[in-house]
């Protein structure tokens, strides 16, 4: 019995755990859409671009020249 009340606390801390990782963005452009993303967006510096997945699960990418700001929700 206690091993079950174990192995179910830990389960629920490592999903809180993964959950806390992401974490959810707008991305302002410059002509006044925003974009919301799943996690924070990663920023390719040699290409110019932020890389990031939508919230439909679709990647995306967008030239930094576009973007205006970049915030956490």
């Amino acid at each position: 019995m206690t091993q079950r009340i174990l192995l179910a606390a830990l389960l629920g801390l490592g999903i809180g755990t993964l959950a806390g990782c992401s974490s959810p963005s707008v991305i302002t452009l410059n002509d006044g859409r925003e974009i919301q993303t799943v996690d924070a967006p990663n920023y390719d510096d040699e290409a110019g671009f932020y890389e990031f997945e939508q919230l439909d699960g679709k990647r995306a990418r967008v030239n930094k020249d576009q973007v205006r700001t970049v915030k956490e929700l």
